[in-house]
């Protein structure tokens, strides 16, 4: 039954009543009645979501969770979440946010999640900020490890690794952003074989990071793919050739953002927290989690790189063709680290830092 069609029974059923004299009273107080969260809208434009706050909760005594960190969909359509918590690093939903299956014991560091499918079976990349990339199969099955970089010629061995995401290219190629560590893009083949470093450390430089958080391919240009790397504290990502040649800035102000994440020709990114500080030389003259915690919202570009619109922020303004701050609007996200979108362009948001809450669901209107 369509939703027109459903409304019409509901006023010709009302409207039977009111003919036989029987008064209908809806269920609610005018005067101190306030929406329910799942009625509440949020987003701008033609990006407009109605908020499911409960959809992945689920027993904390059972599955408990500490930071819901990532969430990717596989072919089968069902959301995988990775965590920090070792009795269940991963769990598996489905689109109703049942729970059905959840695994990894040792990931104390669980952070990054990206699959990866050979044009067979699907895989899993798993970043532990211990130190470690792993590659898994869907039911967790341990394929391949690369640890510190120091043991491919890539570091010394004092040098930090902390990685926090990982990219697929088009061949297979990993691309792991060391994004509380050293602050690169490590590069291998699929074989785990090490390639190159991308970037030029920390810093402010074009080719710099301030905190590498996420990493993907933006292959909506199908004959020019690029990867798109994070820098958190700078607001901003960073586009590079796929062999490590920097080609642009595209600037956030404001909005500490995490991975970029790519559905059909729209960029997704979860906001961990906004903020109103300015920077000297790319940094912040306070840190930011104590100047404006629990701040975080959502933020979706266009294939221009526009903001179209900011769930739980403030509208994207432009003045004079330059993005103004943006900033947590509705205080109804804690510190958004991932987002996931499915077919239906409905996004699931998971939070670092957050109670220890489960993903929330956001629906498209």
């Amino acid at each position: 039954m369509t939703k027109i069609e459903t409304n019409r029974r509901k006023f010709l059923g009302t409207t039977a009543k009111a003919a036989a004299g029987i008064f209908v009273v809806p269920h609610f107080n005018i005067i101190n009645s306030k929406p329910k969260l799942h009625e509440t809208i949020i987003g701008q434009g033609d990006f407009k979501y109605r908020i499911h706050k409960e959809w992945g909760n689920l027993d904390p005594s059972k599955t408990p969770v500490n930071n819901c960190h990532e969430m990717v969909m596989d072919s089968r359509g069902r959301m995988i979440m990775v965590g920090d918590d070792t009795h269940n690093n991963v769990l598996i939903y489905d689109k109703s946010g049942k729970l059905l299956d959840s695994w990894g014991i040792r990931y104390k560091g669980g952070h990054g999640l990206s699959l990866w499918n050979d044009g067979a079976e699907d895989f899993l990349f798993i970043c532990d900020t211990d130190g470690s990339m792993i590659k898994t199969t869907l039911n967790g099955r341990e394929l391949m490890l690369i640890g510190h970089p120091s043991q491919y010629g890539a570091y010394e061995k004092d040098d930090s690794f902390k990685p926090t995401e990982t990219a697929i290219g088009p061949n297979g190629d990993i691309y792991i952003a060391d994004g509380y560590g050293s602050q690169y893009v490590l590069q291998f083949t699929k074989e785990g074989e090490f390639i190159r470093k991308i970037g030029n450390g920390r810093g402010t430089d074009n080719d710099q990071f301030q905190t590498a958080h996420g990493v993907c391919i933006d292959a909506r240009d199908k004959n020019n793919p690029t990867l798109l790397v994070t820098s958190r504290a700078s607001n901003c990502f960073k586009r590079f050739s796929l062999e490590g040649r920097y080609l642009e800035t595209i600037s956030l102000p404001g909005a500490f953002v995490c991975r970029p994440v790519l559905h059909g020709d729209n960029l997704y990114a979860g906001v961990c927290w906004s903020s109103k500080v300015d920077f000297i030389e790319g940094n912040m003259q306070t840190h930011p989690t104590s100047t404006n915690p629990k701040s975080g919202f959502v933020t979706i570009l266009d294939k221009n790189n526009t903001v179209v619109s900011n769930p739980g922020g403030t509208p994207p303004k432009y003045k004079n063709g330059k993005l103004q701050r943006m900033l947590q609007q509705e205080p109804i996200f804690h510190h958004c680290h991932d987002v996931c979108i499915d077919d239906d362009e409905n996004i699931y948001v998971c939070q670092w830092n957050a109670n220890k809450t489960y993903p929330i669901k956001l629906e498209r209107i």
